[in-house]
């Protein structure tokens, strides 16, 4: 991901720089300050400016750690606010269904949002360490250039231990990730069918295919830990040999009369400085684990918004269908629905009539084939959920719609006569508004209602209704939305019959698409009703 508009946007990463680089100056400072102390008291002289001076420098590393503390957890909160406004408002300009499954979408909204948003405090902390290890071999050629020349004979280990580990990491943490977003995708999926699930009888195999991917996400866990491990175990080899053969040469320098006692401390202190890049695992690691989570956003921000919406263009309420298959659902459908049609869907439990409504609807994205659709969708469900603060909110949910528009949209659903009965009519609170199944049924069709589409999907939407309420409900949609085509998923014969068509499926394939008095002739059709 291109992340610089995300460090540029807030500009604190700098003042989380400057504080991290007055702490290194201050780190820095403190081995040539404890010299001073301690040739000071050996030689006898007074060291209390010394002392104070050590002190002092001590505080100012302690304030700048607490300080870049708080920084770098305000802007990795930030970043990953905007990165999720942003994200979340791509998500939802490239439509329903996207490429990315809800689960996935999730998990890169949460996890890898809060990684990249961050990225600057890792990127500050590596390139402090960098400048502290330069600072230290400073430090080390202005005490004794030999000190300097012996430390660095273990740069170039250094570096290649650095080099190897984020390159190894890399692989393993884009899998971790990647895997991560997979496995959320399937838990998401599996939660919102858990009633089908269990219907079925299957729960034993959905949760073999839910679990499936942990054996990957175990490994891909593993290698980045080993790979984090190896470079800790390392590192601790290479600190104490670095420091000793500093130690080995600063004590010819003090055999020599070149350094004191206290010079001695220092070059000690500033081998370790000097070796902080190295100890920085975990800080590389979430550099690395940073770049694959922006990698993973970026491939959300790169994908164009009109490729969401298919090609080619239909006529207002006009449905297309050509070679559209669904896994364990629909197999080479093809469907034409002219605009201002009623179309009943008919077939046995599993023929795929939900999985048809989903894809006309704009509800689910069909593994291959096409489907085109003029105009805007209304979507109405067996079990709706009912979304809002408020009854009147539930009604307009996601429209901008009006007074006259809600209560236009109750009356054409015969619902309004039970909303007026609550306590506070409209503005009854949802959750003071006990319904049956059949009132809910009702509100969520005015939901459909108040949006005006050209295509109405009504996927079992008036199952819980009556016969009579059924009829009046379908002959005030026809008054409200005069002209607008309606696809109906039922398993009523006198809903089919007052269709213009029924399309009859039956294991997940168009068996027939004829009025209903055509098709009642034949006994398999007849049967789907009893």
């Amino acid at each position: 991901m291109s992340l610089p508009p995300v460090v540029r946007r807030d500009p604190r990463w700098l003042l989380l720089a400057v504080n991290a680089l007055l702490a290194t100056t201050a780190g820095l400072l403190l081995p040539t300050a404890l010299a001073a102390a301690v040739d000071a008291a050996l030689a006898g002289r007074p060291a209390g400016a010394a002392v104070l001076w050590l002190i002092g420098l001590a505080v100012v590393e302690l304030v700048g750690d607490a300080i870049g503390v708080v920084l770098a957890a305000s802007i990795t909160a930030r970043g990953a606010a905007w990165l999720r406004r942003r994200l979340t408002g791509h998500l939802l300009a490239l439509g329903h269904p996207a490429r990315f499954e809800a689960g996935d979408a999730v998990s890169r909204l949460t996890g890898d949002s809060a990684m990249a948003g961050g990225i600057a405090v890792p990127a500050v902390n590596v390139g402090v360490s960098v400048l502290t290890a330069v600072g230290a071999v400073v430090a080390l050629a202005l005490m004794d250039w030999r000190l300097a020349a012996v430390f660095l004979l273990s740069v170039p280990l250094a570096t290649l231990l650095v080099r190897s580990h984020l390159r190894l990491t890399a692989s393993d943490v884009a899998a971790y990730q990647e895997v991560s977003g997979e496995l959320s995708a399937r838990l998401v999926d599996a939660v919102g069918g858990l009633r089908t699930i269990a219907a079925s009888g299957r729960a034993d195999q959905e949760a073999e295919r839910v679990l499936r991917p942990l054996p990957r996400l175990a490994s891909a866990g593993a290698g980045m830990w080993r790979t984090q491990a190896r470079m800790i175990w390392r590192a601790g080899l290479l600190l104490p040999a670095v420091e000793l053969a500093v130690l080995t040469a600063a004590g010819f320098g003090l055999v020599a009369g070149r350094l004191s006692i206290g010079d001695v401390l220092a070059a000690l202190g500033y081998a370790a400085l000097g070796m902080a890049v190295v100890g920085q695992a975990t800080v590389l690691t979430s550099l690395q684990r940073a770049r694959a989570s922006a990698a993973r956003l970026q491939e959300v921000f790169d994908t164009p918004v009109d490729e969401a919406r298919p090609p080619g263009s239909t006529a207002a309420g006009e449905v297309r269908l050509s070679g559209v298959c669904v896994p364990d659902a629909l197999h080479d459908v093809d469907l034409a629905v002219p605009a201002g049609a009623f179309v009943a869907v008919v077939g046995r439990s599993g023929a795929g009539k939900s999985a048809l409504a989903a894809v006309i609807g704009g509800l689910a994205r069909p593994a291959s084939g096409q489907v085109l659709r003029g105009g805007s969708v209304g979507y109405a469900f067996e079990r709706p959920a009912l979304v809002g603060g408020t009854v009147r909110d539930a009604v307009r949910y996601g429209t901008s719609a009006g007074e006259d528009e809600v209560l236009a949209a109750c009356r054409a659903a015969q619902v309004h006569d039970v909303v007026v009965r609550l306590p506070h009519g409209y503005d009854t609170p949802m959750s003071a508004a006990p319904m049956s199944g059949g009132e809910a049924q009702r509100l969520g069709l005015a939901r459909a209602f108040v949006r005006d589409p050209a295509v109405l999907v009504l996927d079992d939407a008036t199952a819980s209704l009556d016969m009579v309420t059924e009829s009046t409900v379908e002959r005030a949609v026809e008054s409200a939305l005069p002209g607008r085509t309606r696809v109906v998923v039922t398993h009523r014969a006198a809903t089919a019959r007052r269709a213009d068509v029924v399309v009859w499926l039956d294991g997940g394939r168009v068996r027939a698409v004829a009025p209903h008095r055509e098709l009642w002739d034949d006994d398999e059709y007849r049967a789907v009703f009893g």
